[in-house]
Parts: structure tokens; C-alpha cells; sequence
């Protein structure tokens, strides 16, 4: 009898022939990181389900009955027992994604591995006719490199499952395109490391260190030669606003990948407007078809000439992959197979955290305990970018040390020094007013988003602006462009925001006040002064102020507290070392909060919560609305498609560049007011505005009490 995996049309793929390629693939992406003979064995197995008389009548007749074909692989691991029971979490979940370990108490009907292994499946047996168990030789992990050896294990399931389910994907894949796949993997990292060295040629003749661009090349320079001399590893690049850190770490990257036989660069980013500046720039180096840009904001608008992208966004087979910290950890912590997928192509990359401060604070433990499994087993080498370094040589259990790869890092600092702080103190809206109307050309960033509505309305006139996340994305960039070509002309610009200004946007003002709020994003609001060097230092002048008046902030209270106790102590914050000292404290004063969820726990005793924590693991919490603006042609086409067809990807991206996120209250109110309603039942927690005189050209959506502080996704 002839046992089918798959049908299209008049051509058939056997079961046998389906194991066989899925096999091969899983053990080579396996091999990666030492283990190929799990992936082949769990290629092999995955699918001998379907082997059953009643999986065959369901391919021979093409219904849409389910079969349940994967427990019975998990049956077969757990009944051999030993390293095999550890492949029953991937069989088990190759479609359902992985499951949760469950109770004894669990039955058939459960989904949990305890209830999958006592599920009644039908009659596979015919396997033993054509597959045979491969064994399984090579331990899960290195004992000597881990201290949570629970975890460790957890997440070699993890890595077990992604080569599993590519390989799937991908024998599947073929056998329905009949091998014309469209994929395309780009170049290697040397020929990428040959373009890179092209394009910065002219740049290492620069040998004079008391100019701008002679300390960017000794920066680069440095960079390219740690590449080249460096074993894999935990690495920091520490380099002041303006050391070109962007070009200089993927210098390190390339270099270090190639001497390394590694496969690819890993760029993650919190903010999307960094992600879009940094993918355009690694791609006029490289070329568009060696970076993949994957984060929520990107829209495929040629699907012909991009599908390829399309494809490799669902297991990141690209050279470079520049994406956000959303979607880097909730991948390695989700249970899913759409998202764990691209898990394995971690593996042997070169992984660079840029602006490294905005770790999450909430998960920061289990996100650096993921980080050091992925440096101690499975070849990947970790870049903690940024100008304000985060303290976090103490969550490294098994010993880890970066190694710094800026040279001369504390004179490198006192070199890019372009503005002087001062702390004004508390003021009141009105001192602040004062403050700015003498003031020609400067930016004023506040806490809340509240506030800055009230200070821009009480300030408004020629020259002045508002940016806040109050305004839809497609309508900031507008604005900027405004406020970048009046500083260009020289003409007066003031201008009222929220923290959105601070990384990703190029803005150079001649003086910035600053609302108290954490040393790091104090720094980062002084990087939009004197940016050029075009002032001296002493002219430049950055101002720290506070209100009297308590203001609600999600999320940043204790960054704000931590901040005001060391300048209450005298301290220097914004030197190398006040900045490490506040890092320092607010991880003390966060304590048991920095695994506020307690994923940790989940992976204990050999008994794992993959379901659990792929459910509880969301860097951004559910407690935001979208509110959809239509006042633009566009958007109304957007709106119209929508509405027309529901939800789809290409859809809701379209419809990102003109969506505001707001609190649940916030929504709540506007709601009970009319002033909003839902786009759809299909399309949940999702809303238009229906009373347009709420929005502005000057301030956006009108709001009131709510925070701040943008949402990227």
C-alpha cells in the first residue's frame, strides 16, 4: 500500500518520502548548534500519525475531517522514554503548538502532553513498515556552561521544535509549489563583509583623532579589528552620541560572523523609527535583498518583487534581520509555531541589542537568561549597544563578561561632550513658558502627554509645534519635516513633545529642557542639542526641571525616583558612572519585578508551561486601544478596505500610519461620549474617531491624564 502525506492535483508525496526530506532538513538545521541527530529523529517521527487507515481515507478523499496524526509520535517518544520523551513536547505541538507538561489528573481530552499521551489515536502501526527509530546519541546541552539546567532544557525543546517545524514547513512548502518556492536566502556574510569594506574605504584614511569623523574611524577601525580577533561571545559597544555606533557595529558584526563561520546578523531595536533609519542604511550598504526588515510597520507593497521578503519573515533565512524587541522575545518565549519557526536561525549569529538600556525592565530577567543560552549553547555572540550601558553584569549566572569594544571609551565621552546640563529644579508651567519664549531654536520634552497639550496650548504661535504620540505617525512625520527645514533656515522653532523625540529622530536644537525622568532618557533628550557640534559646550545648555504637580506615569515612576535620589546625593548622573549607578539601583529597587510574571518558574523539575508563558510573555501589555484617524484620502481608502473586507496583515499595517494607541480609560470615556465606535465586530479593540473636531492639525487627538509614552510594536 502506498501511504500518502500530501496530494496536489495528479502528483502525490509519500509519507516515507515527506520524513525523509522533513529529516534532513531539521537534522542540518539542528546541526547548527551540535544536535542534528535530534532533528533528524524528530523529522523522522513527526508525522507518523499519519500512517493511520483513517488519515489515508481523509488525503485519498480530501475531506476536511481532522485527524489527530501528531500524538501518536509523542506516544512513541514517551513510551521509549529517556532523551526521547524530551522530542514528545515538538511532535506533540508541530501544529498546536507546544503544550504544557499539565497534572496527572489530565485526560484524553486535554491538551496538555500528559492528556496527548493518553488520547486515543487511531491505529498508526503501519509505520514499522517503512520508518525505522533513528538514535539519538548526543546530550540536550553543555552541563558544565548552564545554571539552570531546567531552563537549559526548555529551551533546547524550543530550538528542537523551530528545526522541526521549518523543515515541515519547508518540505511542504516545495511539495506545493512543485519546488518553485520563491525564496531567496541573499549573499554570504563575507561577500556582505567585502561590501562593507568598500564602502567604508575612504573612511579608515582618516587618521586624525582630534576631528569628529577621525574618532568615528578609530571607533570603526577598533570594531573591525575585535571582529577579526574576538571567539564568540558577550560584547558591549559603548559609544557617545554621535560615534557612529550604527556603522561601526555592523562593522564588528560582519567581521566577526565571517572570522566565525556564523551565518547571520540579528539588529534588535525598541523603537520602529530607528529600525526603518538603520535597515535603509545596512541596505544601501549591502543591497535591499540581504536585509529583511520584520517588525509590524512593514508593508509589502510589490508582492511579486518582495515576496521573497514576505517568506523570509517567517523564518528570518536572511543574511541581516533588523527587527524590534517585541518581536525577538516574544518569539523565544512564545509556544507557536508561526512564531518559533525562525528560532533555530538564531543559532550562530552575531545578535546586537541597540539602545541595550530599553531591555525590558519587566522580563529583564528572563530575557538575559535567554540571551546567555544563546551565547553558551548555541554559538550565537551578544552586542550590547548603546550610550548609556545598562548594569547587567550581575544577571549573567554562568560567569559571562562582555568585552568593551569601544577603545579609549571615557575619553571618547569627554571628546563627544556637545552640551552642559543644568537642574533648574521645580517650576511651574508658567516659569517654564518664560524660560522658553526667550529662547530662538529649542525643544522642550515633557512626562505626559497632558501636559504637553497644555504647555503647547498656552505657547502656540509662529514657530512653535507639538509631537506627541496624541498624533498618528503619518502626521508626526509631516510635522518634523516642518520643524527639520525651519532649523535648517535658521528661522525660530520651539517645540513641545513627549519622550517619542528622543531616539530615532535626527533634530538638532540649541538648547533642550527636560523634564525629570530616568538618566537614560535624560541623555538621550541631550543628544538633540548642539548635535552638529556647530555651538560650544558652554552654549548648549540642557535644562532639568521638575512640576510640583503628581502625574500619572505608567511604567516611569520608579526610573523618575531613582533619579531624584541621586541628585538629592550629589551625584553626576550623566557621567560613565552615575549612569551605571542608577542602572544599579533601579534593578535593586525593581527586585522580584524584573520577572514580574514569574516566567522563570514556569520552567522548573522538568516540567515546562510552554502554553502558559507563550500566553503570559507580552513585553507590551493589553491595556491599549487603537483609535483610527480618517482625515486623509488615503486613510479613507484604508478605512473603506477594512471595512469592506475585515482583517487582514497588508490592511491593519496600511492602517498603522494612522492609528493613535490610547488606554483603555481613555477609551472608555471617549466611547461613553460618542466621540469613537468600532470599526467592526471582525477587528477587536479597534476603533475610529467619529467626532473629527477631537483632533487637531496642532495636537492631535485631544486627551486628558494619560501618559507619554509611545507603544512599539
Amino acid at each position: 500500500m502506498e501511504y500518502l502525506a500530501h496530494v496536489d492535483g495528479e502528483r502525490k508525496q509519500t509519507i516515507k518520502e515527506h520524513l525523509n526530506e522533513t529529516a534532513k532538513l531539521a537534522g542540518t538545521f539542528a546541526g547548527r548548534f551540535g544536535k542534528s541527530d535530534w532533528g533528524y529523529c524528530c523529522g523522522m517521527l513527526h508525522d507518523i500519525g499519519k500512517y493511520s487507515a483513517e488519515f489515508q481515507k481523509k488525503i485519498i478523499e480530501g475531506s476536511n475531517k481532522r485527524v489527530d496524526h501528531s500524538s501518536a509520535g509523542a506516544q512513541v517518544c514517551l513510551g521509549k522514554g529517556g532523551l526521547y520523551a524530551l522530542m514528545s513536547y515538538c511532535i506533540a505541538g508541530h501544529h498546536a503548538g507546544l503544550p504544557d507538561y499539565g497534572s496527572m489528573s489530565d485526560t484524553g481530552n486535554s491538551p496538555t502532553l500528559i492528556g496527548r499521551s493518553r488520547k486515543k489515536v487511531e491505529d498508526f502501526q503501519a509505520y514499522k513498515k517503512e520508518i525505522e527509530i533513528p538514535e539519538v546519541k548526543s546530550i540536550p546541552f553543555d552541563v558544565k556552561k548552564s545554571k539552570t539546567p531546567d531552563f537549559s532544557l526548555s529551551v533546547f525543546i524550543r530550538m528542537l521544535y523551530s528545526c522541526l517545524v521549518d523543515a515541515d514547513f519547508l518540505d511542504t512548502e516545495k511539495f506545493m509549489k512543485n519546488g518553485q518556492t520563491g525564496r531567496d536566502f541573499g549573499e554570504d556574510v563575507n561577500v556582505l563583509l567585502g561590501m562593507l569594506e568598500g564602502y567604508i574605504s575612504d573612511w579608515l584614511m582618516n587618521q586624525d583623532i582630534d576631528t569628529v569623523n577621525g574618532r568615528r574611524t578609530e571607533i570603526l577601525k577598533h570594531c573591525l579589528d575585535c571582529g577579526k580577533e574576538a571567539k564568540k561571545g558577550l560584547f558591549r559597544l559603548t559609544v557617545p552620541t554621535g560615534g557612529g555606533k550604527t556603522v561601526a557595529s555592523l562593522a564588528f558584526a560582519l567581521r566577526h560572523a565571517a572570522q566565525n563561520h556564523m551565518d547571520r546578523v540579528i539588529y534588535v531595536i525598541p523603537y520602529t523609527s530607528i529600525i526603518e533609519q538603520n535597515a535603509q542604511v545596512f541596505r544601501e550598504i549591502l543591497g535591499d535583498e540581504n536585509v529583511l526588515e520584520h517588525h509590524h510597520n512593514v508593508e509589502f507593497q510589490d508582492a511579486e518583487e518582495l515576496h521573497p521578503m514576505q517568506l523570509a519573515a517567517e523564518n528570518w533565512d536572511k543574511p541581516v534581520v533588523v527587527t524590534t524587541n517585541v518581536q525577538f522575545f516574544e518569539s523565544l518565549f512564545s509556544n507557536k509555531s508561526s512564531r518559533c519557526r525562525k528560532l533555530h536561525n538564531i543559532a550562530n549569529s552575531v545578535v546586537i541589542f541597540d539602545e541595550a538600556q530599553m531591555l525590558p525592565n519587566d522580563y529583564l530577567k528572563p530575557c538575559i537568561t535567554m540571551m546567555e543560552e544563546l551565547v553558551n549553547q548555541y554559538g550565537a555572540s551578544i552586542v550590547l549597544c548603546t550610550a548609556t550601558q545598562p548594569a547587567l553584569d550581575s544577571f549573567f549566572q554562568s560567569g559571562l563578561r562582555a568585552l568593551e569594544l569601544c577603545p579609549r571609551m571615557e575619553e571618547q565621552f569627554r571628546f563627544f561632550e556637545r552640551v552642559s546640563f543644568q537642574n533648574i529644579g521645580m517650576v511651574t508651567e508658567r516659569e517654564l513658558l518664560e524660560r522658553l519664549e526667550t529662547q530662538e531654536q529649542a525643544l522642550c520634552i515633557v512626562n505626559t502627554r497632558k501636559r504637553a497639550q497644555s504647555l503647547y496650548t498656552q505657547l502656540a504661535g509662529e514657530g512653535v509645534f507639538h509631537l506627541s504620540t496624541s498624533m498618528y505617525p503619518s502626521h508626526r512625520r509631516l510635522v518634523l519635516q516642518k520643524i527639520r527645514q525651519r532649523l535648517q533656515e535658521g528661522k525660530k522653532c520651539l517645540l513641545i513633545s513627549t519622550s517619542l523625540v528622543e531616539a530615532g529622530v535626527d533634530l538638532d536644537f540649541r538648547a533642550v529642557y527636560r523634564q525629570l525622568a530616568g538618566v537614560d532618557a535624560m541623555i538621550q533628550a541631550a543628544g538633540r542639542c548642539n548635535r552638529e557640534g556647530r555651538q560650544r559646550k558652554e552654549e548648549s545648555v540642557v535644562s532639568i526641571f521638575q512640576f510640583e504637580e503628581k502625574e500619572y506615569m505608567p511604567g516611569l515612576r520608579q526610573q523618575t525616583d531613582v533619579t531624584k535620589i541621586l541628585l538629592a546625593e550629589g551625584e553626576d548622573i550623566f557621567s560613565l558612572e552615575g549612569i551605571e549607578q542608577y542602572f544599579q539601583m533601579l534593578y535593586h529597587f525593581r527586585g522580584e519585578s524584573l520577572d514580574k510574571k514569574k516566567i522563570l518558574e514556569e520552567f522548573e523539575q522538568k516540567r515546562f508551561h510552554f502554553a502558559k508563558v507563550g500566553k503570559e510573555f507580552r513585553l507590551i501589555e493589553e491595556n491599549t486601544k487603537t483609535i483610527f484617524v480618517n482625515r486623509e484620502e488615503e486613510a479613507d481608502q484604508v478605512l473603506h478596505q477594512l471595512k469592506q473586507q475585515g482583517y487582514t496583515k497588508s490592511g491593519m499595517r496600511r492602517a498603522g500610519q494612522f492609528c493613535i494607541q490610547v488606554y483603555e480609560r481613555e477609551l472608555k470615556r471617549l466611547e461613553g461620549l460618542g466621540m469613537v465606535r468600532p470599526v467592526s465586530q471582525e477587528i477587536q479593540d479597534f476603533y475610529e474617531l467619529v467626532d473629527h473636531d477631537r483632533y487637531s492639525e496642532e495636537m492631535g487627538l485631544c486627551l486628558e491624564g494619560d501618559s507619554g509614552a509611545a507603544v512599539f510594536l
